[in-house]
């Protein structure tokens, strides 16, 4: 659900595989493996795993022959599991090799990336760039022109630093840096349009590892071009960090319309899950009110009021199960991505939380009646007691869904376009 007090920036509308990245379309979560794409059986089932949480896009990594020589397997085995998410190929330094020598790799993917600064140097790189962008034409594929921080082309950097030398008043040495990201993004672009790409299969991105440098650049990057853009923070970090700059960043340009397509780039935890980051980038967009993606469970802090962690326990169990039911919820529902739930822990806030919410439960605080009443649209249906709370409420949840949302006609799929059946 679009929130009517953000415009969208305009930019032209970019077709991968039936789903629209800018051009008003609604923004667009992506996340990318990091598994060896040489090994398909591990890439195909964390690439399921990551669109089973939501990921619209998936990237992967083409890096070898041996790499490109499993692309168009793994395709197949998505397919044969029925879901029909996107493969972006990540190409660095020899991807005019492999898309040249590897034609079932070429077709088989829905996009290209492809990064400026390692393609090559002088006219060698601009050979190489060519061949990429012919494929790309000759499978009609789009491509994301995808400029990094980190491997910004130096020559250009030094060309841009010279120039500013030269001014009556420089500019500091971050500032003509950010200018170089922009320049390279845009004339690759203008590069990949006169060689006959068109300007709607055209995505840029321009990524660095801080937060203030992501916004000035994508707001300077925005004034100038029309392009469908991909927002990131690249190298984001683990854990709290990770979350709280990407949303930071992400959160400001969002807000001012920048931005058709994103991806939250934590690093994962020893062991810990990949589609993490397709999570937050969910949540980012369904805080922001731009789309809905699962209920969102409202839950108090906790306080001295709060006698125990029941309602805490309580708040995570249900978020939980209201995740893992998402897929199928998906498929069967129309609209359940918008239900809200609160969980709330004492009778200050809790009955009033729980009466705007779709379903909420207030749970008994310190010195009150051990009893949790349950509100349903705004009106108190049923208190609960006794040990087994959870599963009721649980059960509660069910039935409202059941009954709330219509269910979907056979063939009518839900928007994002992902089919995921039960493997």
């Amino acid at each position: 659900m679009t929130h009517s007090a953000i415009l969208r920036h305009a930019t032209q509308r970019v077709i991968v595989d039936g789903i629209a990245i800018g051009g008003g379309a609604p923004v667009v979560v992506q996340s990318m493996t990091n598994t060896d794409t040489a090994d398909a059986e591990g890439t195909a089932r964390q690439v399921y795993e990551l669109a089973r949480a939501g990921s619209e896009l998936v990237r992967i990594t083409v890096n070898t022959s041996e790499a490109a020589i499993q692309v168009p397997r793994i395709r197949k085995m998505l397919d044969d599991m029925g879901c029909n998410v996107p493969l972006i190929g990540d190409f660095h330094y020899n991807g005019h090799r492999l898309l040249t020598e590897f034609p079932e790799c070429a077709q088989a993917l829905a996009k290209y990336r492809i990064n400026p600064g390692n393609v090559g140097k002088n006219r060698k790189g601009e050979d190489q760039f060519a061949m990429m962008i012919a494929v790309a034409r000759q499978y009609d594929k789009p491509v994301r022109i995808g400029v990094n921080w980190g491997s910004l082309d130096q020559d250009l950097v030094v060309r841009l630093m010279d120039e500013n030398a030269k001014l009556e008043q420089p500019k500091d040495v971050a500032e003509v840096t950010r200018e170089a990201l922009i320049v390279s993004a845009l004339d690759s672009a203008r590069r990949a349009e006169e060689l006959g790409l068109p300007r709607n299969r055209i995505v840029l991105s321009c990524k660095v590892s801080e937060v203030q440098d992501l916004i000035a650049v994508y707001q300077e990057l925005a004034k100038r071009c029309d392009y469908a853009l991909h927002l990131g923070l690249t190298e984001a970090g683990m854990g709290s960090k990770g979350i709280v700059a990407s949303t930071a960043a992400l959160a400001v340009l969002l807000q001012q319309g920048i931005g058709d397509t994103i991806r939250v780039s934590l690093t994962p935890a020893p062991g810990g899950a990949r589609t993490e980051e397709v999570v937050v980038a969910q949540e980012i967009l369904q805080t922001m009110g731009l789309r809905s993606f699962a209920p969102m469970v409202t839950a108090c802090p906790g306080c001295g009021r709060t006698t125990s962690t029941v309602f805490q326990e309580l708040a995570q169990s249900i978020q939980t199960y209201l995740r893992a039911q998402m897929p199928l919820w998906r498929e069967q529902y129309v609209g359940v991505e918008e239900m809200t739930v609160a969980v709330m822990g004492c009778i200050v806030n809790g009955p009033g939380e729980s009466k705007m919410a779709n379903i909420g439960i207030s749970l008994p605080g310190t010195g009150e009646s051990p009893a949790a009443p349950v509100y349903v649209d705004g009106e108190k249906t049923v208190t609960l007691r006794g040990d087994n709370i959870a599963a009721e409420f649980q059960k509660i949840v069910d039935e409202y869904v059941a009954s709330k949302y219509p269910k979907r006609a056979a063939g009518d799929k839900p928007a994002a376009r992902i089919d995921i059946k039960a493997v």
